[in-house]
């Protein structure tokens, strides 16, 4: 794959770069800015792009704001964000711009990157078009919950089926989790979608409208 990273912290960075070149893949660019990361994205066009949340100056969200940027200019180009801590509003934020349009969505905390199997699958994934989050996001998500959930129709079976598909993982990869079959896993996708009163469309596209009612709420 063809990546480029943005990162302050030049460790990390310089970390991720070796660790991506020892695993066959092209680092194009390595930035340390979000302006920089704009521009690298619309220069290079990469499989997928690893983005640090909080970069200068004020080390809040212009990561995250750059990341959406560049899919403003690249619709559909792969990000996969890189955070310190959970920051679920971040999460919300990056995948809204997903719409309908698809294209890989990540946001992992950066103690993943020590797992490196683990890592560079997720990394895959991002590329490939899916949708990847950490499982400390997805958990604090349960913690927002309203009075008022959409989901509150879900089954607890569904509502596990739903959180692994927040975490970007497939029927097949879903149903080797849970112990099922691919069948029953499909019939509980399917009942999330008539719960969630989701248009009909492609099932990659309703499974991201799914996950952005999830993380919603």
């Amino acid at each position: 794959m063809r990546i480029v990273i943005a990162d302050d912290a030049v460790l990390l960075r310089e970390g991720l770069v070796r660790l991506l070149t020892e695993s066959g893949h092209q680092v194009v660019a390595a930035v340390g800015d979000g302006d920089a990361l704009v521009e690298a994205v619309v220069a290079h066009r990469p499989d997928v792009s690893i983005v640090d949340v909080r970069m200068p100056p004020s080390h809040t969200d212009e990561g995250l704001r750059a990341a959406v940027e560049a899919r403003r200019l690249v619709p559909r180009t792969p990000i996969l964000v890189l955070s310190q801590y959970v920051e679920v509003s971040y999460a919300d934020d990056l995948l809204a711009t997903t719409g309908g349009a698809g294209g890989g969505i990540g946001y992992l905390l950066k103690d993943r990157v020590a797992a490196i199997d683990e890592f560079l699958d997720a990394l895959r994934r991002v590329a490939g078009g899916g949708t990847v989050l950490d499982p400390e996001v997805v958990g604090q998500l349960f913690a927002r919950r309203r009075r008022d959930d959409p989901l509150r129709e879900l089954t607890p079976r569904e509502r596990e089926v739903l959180a692994l598909m927040a975490e970007g993982r497939s029927n097949t990869a879903i149903a080797r989790a849970l112990v099922v079959s691919d069948g029953a896993v499909e019939k509980h996708v399917r009942n999330i979608f008539t719960k969630l009163t989701l248009p009909p469309d492609t099932e990659q596209h309703r499974r991201v409208l799914a996950v952005l009612t999830y993380l919603r709420n």
